[in-house]
């Protein structure tokens, strides 16, 4: 058995976003010896085979990347990929029309591919539905159990350590639950934004000759700069996946599925 398949086993496994799932008992692997699925022992859920593709090893701890976000990851750059030859089709014709009853051929092509993945879209917001209907309903139950505690709390049945205790591990438990609502918010606002409009627009912007002003000839000449460092860290700011836990270790173990989900 290859070290890859052995280093699963014993391994803690927990979301992107630091919730704790459980641990790994074995592996199930194809005919050809290729890992299949991933048995995690979850308590009393018992054991679960989790998808090979959904798992990442990372120091001491396996990480497990929800379907959703990779459906919706694996979908956007169809999309978008599709757009950018469907306007670089309409660019060829605006600019040979010669061309164009060859780019009509190819383009039903890419518009017939388009149809397709916009249906893959709606499956894939209504995914992202579905798991908000469910996290809400998760903090509606961490809410409540706080809540019960509080007033343990102040009827003297618990004492304040015990109540602390209960209470920091709610709020962790919260703020998964809030960061997974903020990436998915984020990636419906990119599916929604990905258009052949939008596409348009952005081409037309950067394409737009930039208004250029003679100096006076008493100035020095004034050379602008562009603020690149400035766009590189909102880009990478956009790319950056949801803060797995508020603990510092935490976070720093997990700050390379910046580049491994984008991927």
């Amino acid at each position: 058995m290859s070290e890859e398949k052995l280093g699963f086993v014993g391994k803690p496994v927990k979301d992107i976003y630091g919730t704790h799932i459980g641990k790994v008992v074995g592996i199930i692997t194809e005919i050809d010896g290729e890992i299949e699925t991933v048995g995690v022992d979850c308590g009393s859920g018992g054991l679960k085979q989790l998808p090979y593709e959904q798992l990442v090893i990372q120091g001491e701890y396996v990480f497990f990347i929800p379907k959703w976000r990779l459906d919706a990851q694996r979908l956007l750059r169809q999309k978008s990929l599709t757009l950018k030859r469907i306007k670089a089709l309409q660019d060829i014709v605006a600019e040979n029309d010669s061309m164009k009853e060859d780019a009509e051929l190819v383009s039903m092509k890419y518009e017939k591919k388009l149809s397709e993945i916009e249906g893959g879209e709606k499956q894939v917001n209504d995914k992202l539905n579905a798991r908000l209907a469910e996290l809400e309903a998760e903090t509606r139950n961490i809410k409540s159990l706080l809540f019960d505690a509080k007033l343990q709390f102040r009827s003297n049945e618990m004492k304040e350590e015990s109540y602390q205790q209960i209470r920091v591990q709610t709020d962790e438990l919260i703020e998964h639950i809030d960061n997974e609502k903020t990436e998915i918010g984020n990636v419906r606002t990119k599916l929604a934004a990905n258009t052949l409009e939008n596409l348009n627009a952005v081409s037309v912007t950067e394409a737009a000759p930039a208004k250029e002003e003679a100096p006076a000839e008493s100035s020095p000449p004034i050379v602008e700069v562009a603020p690149v460092q400035e766009v590189a860290a909102v880009v990478a700011e956009e790319e950056k996946p949801a803060a797995v836990s508020a603990n510092g270790a935490e976070q720093s173990e997990t700050s390379w599925l910046n580049q491994v989900i984008t991927k």
